[in-house]
């Protein structure tokens, strides 16, 4: 890589280590752009086109995580390393998040400086040729699992993206966030994918099932005779995954003396099995998912602290599907193929007004709930278009937060059609409109529907 052209906005207010910085840049063929504040930082990245900026964490009229944090907001995409005399893992977290490149301890070793120098211009360089190819794309997306899966349009969705993007490559554990239906498990497998473990396991563990009892068997494995039980050698999670990734599904339901073993196993990067006095180092990376506030179960008591502080490294919020309705409509038809292929159908299209129900419903269920609702409309769809007809009726009774999507006129007609393809079969006109038995009768009786 030719580096002569590549211009360094160095952003430090001590003179001497500013002058130490701009001679390194020089010896290296690199264009060194010097300021002493936050604000004269700004201005120059506005001004003039850089390609990398190392800046110093504390300067007089501000500090380099608000400067992080105003190229965020303003969208200047330029690598950044940042350098203090006051490293703490708190700190390199929170600049990593907000997009810094690196974080380095001064005193700075030249040598490595240069390699992360280069990393980051290498990195830049990449990304530009990923935003080329992303802004020919209709919309964001992953090749996963063989399958091409849709992300989303909205500025959220993006967000998250940019997020995974930016952690994968990492190895640092991820905390993933977000209600019940919305994806965590498959943000965590987008992330293995994009990491550099992506030719190694990744195993899913559901801490809902983890017994106090069989907990360490089943993550640490355990050696014949052990127990009871224990009729031959058990190879563990840990030891199964070794050199991937470890995915801990609402792991606030983790039993509190395997928090402890988890912890250990974490800081030391060694298991044993139960029974077994030999240890076996690990190579894993840990990413976790919960859809509860694990902070106000530490203060309850239900989850270690320590472990807590260990676990979120770096965390992701994944949107609820009514904070995103901009990417419904891009959903339901990535569904409506899934749904062809699954069901042999050939549903083309999904019509406007169908499109435009779908935005109002609250969904509770996240993008679970609209894959369902989708794969049930291609089931009982006869043409080549979605319907409203198809959907399921939304009804107030089923779930008291969301809004009446239809007017008596509509809903009525929808109760008739279903009784008609139902042969009046109550039970089965229920079912296609996705009610109950007992909110069918009760609205029968509203609109004076009777059937023979």
């Amino acid at each position: 890589m030719k580096n002569s052209k590549k211009k360094i906005l160095i952003v430090e207010d001590d003179p001497t280590f500013l002058l130490l910085l701009k001679t390194w840049c020089q010896k290296n063929e690199y264009v060194p752009v010097a300021v002493s504040t936050v604000e004269a930082a700004r201005q120059e990245v506005t001004k003039n086109p850089i390609d990398l900026i190392i800046t110093d964490l504390r300067l007089p009229d501000s500090d380099g995580i608000m400067y992080l944090t105003w190229l965020k907001d303003q969208r200047i995409e330029i690598p950044v390393i940042m350098l203090t005399h006051y490293a703490d893992i708190q700190t390199a977290v929170a600049a990593i998040k907000l997009g810094a490149f690196d974080f380095m301890e001064k005193p700075v070793n030249h040598l490595i400086l240069k390699e992360k120098v280069e990393a980051a211009l290498n990195s830049k360089q990449n990304a530009d040729d990923e935003k080329q190819k992303v802004e020919h794309s209709e919309a964001l997306s992953f090749k996963h699992n063989k399958q091409e899966t849709v992300v989303g349009n909205s500025l959220v969705a993006k967000e998250m993206y940019e997020h995974i993007m930016l952690v994968a490559p990492t190895d640092l554990s991820v905390l993933v966030f977000g209600e019940t239906g919305t994806g965590k498990e498959h943000i965590a497998k987008l992330i293995h994918e994009q990491s550099k473990r992506n030719q190694s396991p990744f195993i899913a563990v559901d801490c809902g099932v983890l017994s106090k009892e069989l907990a360490a068997s089943e993550l640490f494995g355990h050696i014949k005779g052990s127990f009871t039980s224990a009729i031959s050698d058990k190879v563990g999670v840990f030891e199964e995954a070794n050199g991937g990734t470890v995915f801990f599904d609402e792991i606030g339901n983790l039993p509190y003396d395997v928090q402890i073993q988890l912890l250990r196993t974490l800081q030391e990067r060694k298991i044993r099995k139960v029974g077994s006095a030999k240890e076996i180092a690990i190579d894993i990376r840990l990413i976790c998912a919960s859809n509860e506030d694990l902070a106000k179960a530490v203060k309850e008591g239900t989850f270690r602290e320590d472990l807590f502080h260990r676990l979120q490294e770096f965390t992701i919020e994944v949107p609820a599907l009514r904070d995103r309705k901009e990417d419904i409509e891009l959903f339901s038809n990535f569904f409506r193929e899934q749904a062809n292929r699954e069901l042999s159908k050939k549903i083309e299209q999904i019509s406007s007004d169908t499109v435009a129900i779908l935005k109002q419903h609250s969904w509770s269920g996240n993008l679970r709930e609209l894959k369902n609702t989708i794969r049930r409309a291609v089931l009982f769809a006869t043409g080549n278009t979605l319907l409203p007809e198809h959907l399921p009726l939304f009804s107030k009774e089923k779930n008291e937060d969301i809004s009446v999507l239809f007017n008596e006129k509509e809903e009525k007609q929808r109760i008739l059609s279903a009784l008609q393809k139902s042969g009046g079969n109550k039970t089965i006109a229920a079912k296609m409109l996705n009610i109950d038995r007992k909110t069918l009768y009760n609205k029968m009786h509203s609109y004076g529907i009777e059937v023979g």
